[in-house]
């Protein structure tokens, strides 16, 4: 029996910057972190008593004797991919599903983290990131960037380039206290929304051509954006309340980049957690819904609490382990 760990992320800066139709012309960047909910893929070989040869059990349960007849395409296309079979999957997770964390990307990895150490093989963070991304955007059709699945094989607080030649993972190098400093005044709320980010995706990329001209120019100061948080974090004179103020830019020009990214009532929430005090926040992923991040300074934090309090308040402190087995027994399996 094999049992994977793997976080899941919220994106500050960047995001859309690691589309590939944006960074293989112009070059992309995101700055994310993990934090410390998780989601968990169990995963063992099936003994022979039944008359199916492979049972998944996530939001639904299946049992199959074909992998072609599964119907999570994820779960179908990475066993036809590492060569799966007679196996039983079982996922659970700390966080809701289509809530802007990169949950499905995060279950990605820690399926094939699983898999290949069912295998008894040890596969590192990079190979698992790239197979993900290759699940993902290639097996499954998936719209959407690189960053979650990046993001999740790596762990910890990170700037993530991306180029027509791949990318690079960059950690953030800052003082233990201003990075505790920085998690105190981050906030998070559930929305109650939730949507699959690939369908935000498309329609977020239909439009003229005007439209995707306007986008690009955003996408172009959103990238920009990243760097400048960078050096708020890394430099100890500089103002971490800049952080926040930055983090209110950037969502006001994301907001701009697809209609599909924001709704009114995500709006009216905005307002008013700016409107007790906070200085700046994002919906994270890529919108329509789920977690609203607010950064604010420790003397507004109750005012901020009061003001949301009709929406669930979501403690979290930041991770730096990324995806791992936290639970390994390896079992004689011999192929029918």
């Amino acid at each position: 029996m094999i049992i994977t760990k793997t976080p899941f992320r919220m994106s500050f800066f960047g995001g859309g910057t690691d589309m590939e139709e944006y960074f293989r012309e112009y070059g992309g960047a995101v700055l994310s972190t993990t934090f410390d909910k998780y989601c968990y893929v169990n995963v063992r070989h099936l003994p022979r008593f039944f008359d199916y040869s492979t049972e998944l059990s996530y939001a639904k349960t299946e049992r199959v004797t074909r992998i072609e007849d599964i119907q999570h395409p994820a779960i179908r296309n990475a066993m036809q991919m590492l060569d799966m079979h007679e196996i039983r999957l079982t996922y659970e997770a700390d966080l809701p599903a289509r809530s802007g964390l990169g949950t499905s990307s995060s279950f990605a990895v820690g399926m094939l983290n699983a898999f290949y150490a069912l295998k008894g093989k040890y596969a590192d963070k990079r190979k698992l990131a790239d197979e993900a991304i290759y699940l993902e955007r290639v097996l499954c059709k998936e719209a959407g960037g690189l960053q979650d699945q990046i993001a999740a094989a790596f762990g910890g607080l990170n700037l993530i380039e991306f180029s027509a030649d791949g990318y690079e993972v960059r950690p953030v190098i800052i003082s233990p206290e201003r990075k505790e400093q920085l998690n105190d005044n981050l906030v998070m709320f559930f929305t109650g929304f939730t949507r699959f980010s690939s369908d935000v995706q498309k329609a977020n990329a239909a439009g003229s051509e005007d439209a995707r001209e306007r986008k690009i120019e955003r996408l172009h100061k959103m990238y920009d954006l990243v760097f400048d948080a960078e050096k708020v974090l890394t430099s100890p004179k500089a103002d971490l309340d800049d952080f926040g103020r930055m983090l209110d830019y950037t969502w006001r020009l994301k907001r701009e980049t697809g209609s599909a990214v924001t709704t009114g009532k995500i709006d009216d929430l905005y307002a008013r957690g700016l409107e007790a005090g906070a200085l700046g926040g994002k919906l994270l992923g890529a919108g329509g819904g789920g977690f609203l991040l607010f950064y604010v300074q420790p003397d507004k934090k109750a005012a901020l609490m009061e003001a949301m309090k009709d929406l669930m308040h979501v403690p979290f402190r930041f991770e730096n382990g990324g995806t791992r087995v936290i639970y390994y027994a390896p079992e004689t399996y011999i192929p029918a």
